[in-house]
C-alpha cells in the first residue's frame, strides 16, 4: 500500500487501494494532498488548481470513501460545464469505482431522456450532469435530492457563469442544507469564490499555483500574418508537421467558416461546438483518437473536459479573450502522464500586444516563430 495514500485516508477502502496500485501513482499531487483531507472531513472546499493537476480524482477518491454502496440512493452530484468532461468524470470513475458496488451515471443535455431516467431506475450512488438536465430531473420530480450528501462543481468558473447561476442555485436549494459543497476549478475569479461561498458553509479555500505542479514542458510560441491569411498559415503548420492538434476559434460560425475552407483546402477537420450533436462528437473524438483527424476545431465551451494525451499543439486560431482562457486552452496538453507539447498562436500585429500581456499574466516564456516550409523557426 502507498505510504501517500495512506497519509490521503486514515482508513482506505481497499479497492482505491487497489485502484491507486493499478495506476502505478507514486504520490499524491498538490491539489490532492491538500484538499482530499479536508473533503474527507466534510468541510466545504473552493479548490483552485492548473489543469492537469489531477483536480478530478482530488474530490472522487474523497466522495467514494464515504459512499455506502449498500444504500440505493443519489449520495453525490457532480456538475459539470460540457458533455465531453462530463464522459471523462465518468470514465474516471468508473475506473476507481471498479469492485467496489459504486455505480455512478451521466445525465447530459442533447441525450434521450427515456433512456437517462431507465438508468436513473437502477439507482446508482453518484450522479454525473450537466446544470440543465439534472434541474429538469429534479423538477419533474425523478431525481430525488434530499438524500445527497456530496455537491461537486467542476470547472466551477463556466457553472458560476450567468448562464448557468440560477439553476446551480436551484440545484443547491434541492439539497438538505447540511450537504457538503465541493467547487474546483482552473481558473477561479473574485466574483466567482463570492457567488459559490453565498451558497456554502464557510468553505476552506485551497489555490495551487503552476509551481507547485510538476506537469511535461509545454512551449509557446505565436506567428504573426494578416488576419485573412491565419487559415492558409494553420494549413501549411498541417502540411508540414505530424500533428494532433486542438485549435480554438471564437464562435461556432468562425468555426464552421474555417472547417469548410480547410476542407476544400484538402485538410479534413473535426469540430466540436456547443450545438454538435452527442453522436457527431463522439465519431470526431473518436477520429481525432484514432488518427484520422489531424485536427480538431472546437469552441471553448465545448473543448472543455477533453482529455486526449496525445495532442502535440494547441492552436489559437482566434486570440483568447483573456489570460483565463489561454490557460484552459493550454491545459489540453501539459497534463500528467503526457508528454507536454506546444501551444502555437496565429496573431496579426494588432494581437501581439494582447498576446505578451497574457504571456506576462502567465509568467511563460513567448517566442515569436516563422513558417518556411511547413517548419516553425526563428526570426533571421
Amino acid at each position: 500500500m502507498n505510504t501517500h495514500l495512506e497519509q490521503l485516508f486514515e482508513t482506505p477502502k481497499s479497492f482505491l487501494q487497489d485502484a491507486w496500485h493499478n495506476a502505478g501513482f507514486e504520490k499524491a499531487t498538490a491539489v490532492q494532498s491538500r484538499a482530499v483531507p479536508l473533503i474527507s472531513e466534510g468541510k466545504d472546499v473552493i479548490a483552485e488548481a492548473p489543469t492537469g493537476s489531477g483536480k478530478t480524482l482530488a474530490y472522487l477518491l474523497p466522495l467514494m470513501q464515504h459512499i455506502n454502496p449498500e444504500h440505493k440512493h443519489v449520495q453525490a452530484v457532480i456538475l459539470a460545464s460540457s458533455h465531453e468532461l462530463v464522459m471523462q468524470i465518468h470514465k474516471e470513475l468508473q475506473a476507481w469505482a471498479e469492485g467496489s458496488g459504486i455505480t455512478g451515471i451521466t445525465l447530459i443535455g442533447g441525450a434521450n431522456v427515456k433512456r437517462q431516467l431507465e438508468k436513473l431506475k437502477k439507482r446508482p450512488q453518484i450522479i454525473i450532469g450537466t446544470p440543465g438536465r439534472v434541474m429538469e430531473l429534479i423538477n419533474k420530480k425523478k431525481l430525488k435530492m434530499h438524500e445527497v450528501k456530496t455537491l461537486v462543481f467542476d470547472e466551477a468558473d463556466q457553472l458560476f457563469n450567468p448562464e448557468h447561476q440560477q439553476t446551480i442555485q436551484a440545484v443547491v436549494k434541492s439539497t438538505m442544507s447540511d450537504r457538503q459543497i465541493v467547487l474546483f476549478s482552473a481558473t477561479l475569479s473574485e466574483q466567482v469564490a463570492d457567488s459559490a461561498q453565498k451558497l456554502m458553509n464557510k468553505p476552506e479555500i485551497i489555490r495551487v499555483t503552476k509551481d507547485e505542479v510538476e506537469t511535461p514542458p509545454v512551449e509557446h510560441v505565436y506567428l504573426v500574418t494578416e488576419a485573412r491569411q491565419k487559415l492558409d498559415t494553420l494549413r501549411k503548420l498541417i502540411r508540414g508537421s505530424e500533428m494532433k492538434a486542438l485549435a480554438f476559434v471564437r464562435d461556432i460560425g468562425n468555426l464552421s467558416v474555417s472547417a469548410e475552407k480547410l476542407e476544400y483546402k484538402g485538410i479534413e477537420a473535426g469540430v466540436i461546438h456547443g450545438e454538435s450533436k452527442k453522436q457527431e462528437r463522439e465519431k470526431t473524438i473518436k477520429e481525432f483518437r484514432s488518427g484520422n483527424k489531424p485536427i480538431v476545431l472546437a469552441t471553448d465551451v465545448a473543448a472543455r473536459g477533453l482529455d486526449i494525451k496525445d495532442i502535440t499543439h494547441i492552436i489559437n486560431l482566434d486570440l483568447p479573450e483573456n489570460t483565463d482562457q489561454y490557460i484552459h486552452r493550454a491545459g489540453r496538453i501539459g497534463r500528467l502522464g503526457t508528454a507536454g507539447g506546444t501551444v502555437i498562436s496565429i496573431i496579426t500585429e494588432q494581437e501581439e500586444k494582447q498576446l505578451q500581456k497574457i504571456a506576462t499574466n502567465m509568467n511563460v516564456k513567448l517566442c515569436r516563430k516563422q513558417l518556411v516550409k511547413g517548419k516553425l523557426i526563428n526570426p533571421k
